[in-house]
């Protein structure tokens, strides 16, 4: 990923302008609206209520009434998979919210200091990266119980040192800058030029890491709602689709194909937003245009 330095002289509508023909990023946002746009529609609607328990319409393939079948409780998989779109989206915005208010200030700080508080930050670091988002779970259930709070807290912690990471190596590279050396000749701050100079010029790099993190919290998420330690019933979730279809493949494969297919879309266009964003805001790749 090439280091972002510099903020964009661009004015926001020259940037919409070239977003919308970059093919990467147009792709990427429009899933991911559209995932958001069905998440969001959720909460107001749902073509069948799926905590409503009707056997003898389960195992049913998809068709015209049930668009995508049911399941083995006669629940309908659309009305599930939208719902488990607002619970995967919130899981992985609150765990990215987590990692960026906690890691960027850590980053900046053990950059803005150096030395020994650099170092046991940037260990402190490592030893957070031994423990995945998935043990981290395991350890916090066995404490607190499963539920979705306790995979937020869990992918949360995790991404702290990702971002705590990004912001450090960002903020490094723009310290020994002429404009940064004239801003402390002048007697600012290390946290005013933080706020004032540092922050600004790695907002890109934070951003891209951002959408990054989100497609991986929807991962995390998924994961641990198939091993059980996500959201609890009755509410859906995509990884616990997944895990009640397994033993059903043969007899009724839209039970996995369906979810399976929401976190794969919803993840691929995700990667290409990010993708999209870095080199709509790279100043090489907009040179090389």
């Amino acid at each position: 990923m090439t280091l972002q330095t510099e903020i964009p002289r661009e004015n926001l509508g020259s940037l919409a302008a070239k977003a919308l023909r970059h093919k990467s990023f147009a792709a990427g946002f429009l899933v991911t609206l559209l995932v958001a746009g069905m998440a969001a529609l959720s909460f107001l609607w749902t073509p069948y209520d799926v905590t409503r328990l009707v056997i003898s319409d389960k195992l049913l393939a998809p068709s015209a009434v049930h668009w995508f079948g049911t399941d083995h409780f006669g629940r309908d998989v659309l009305s599930m998979v939208m719902i488990g779109a607002r619970n995967s989206i919130a899981v992985a915005l609150v765990a990215v919210g987590i990692g960026l208010g906690l890691g960027v200030p850590l980053g900046c700080w053990a950059a803005a200091r150096g030395g020994l508080v650099d170092e046991a930050l940037m260990r402190l670091n490592d030893l957070v990266f031994a423990f995945p988002a998935l043990l981290s779970a395991i350890m916090i259930t066995a404490i607190f119980g499963p539920g979705a709070i306790n995979a937020i807290i869990a992918i949360g912690i995790f991404n702290i040192p990702v971002f705590a990471r990004v912001a450090r190596a960002g903020a490094l590279a723009i310290w020994p800058r002429e404009y940064i050396l004239a801003a402390r000749a002048a007697g600012k701050s290390k946290a005013l030029i933080t706020l004032e100079h540092i922050l600004p010029n790695i907002a890109t790099l934070l951003l891209v890491q951002a959408t990054i993190q989100f497609a991986l919290g929807i991962l995390a998420e998924a994961s641990l709602s198939y091993v059980g330690l996500g959201a609890q019933p009755p509410m859906p979730s995509w990884g616990r689709m997944l895990f009640e279809a397994q033993t059903r493949m043969a007899q009724a494969p839209w039970m996995a194909i369906f979810p399976g297919m929401a976190i794969v879309i919803t993840v691929l266009a995700l990667n290409l937003l990010g993708d999209g964003v870095a080199d709509i805001l790279d100043p090489k790749s907009r040179r090389r245009r």
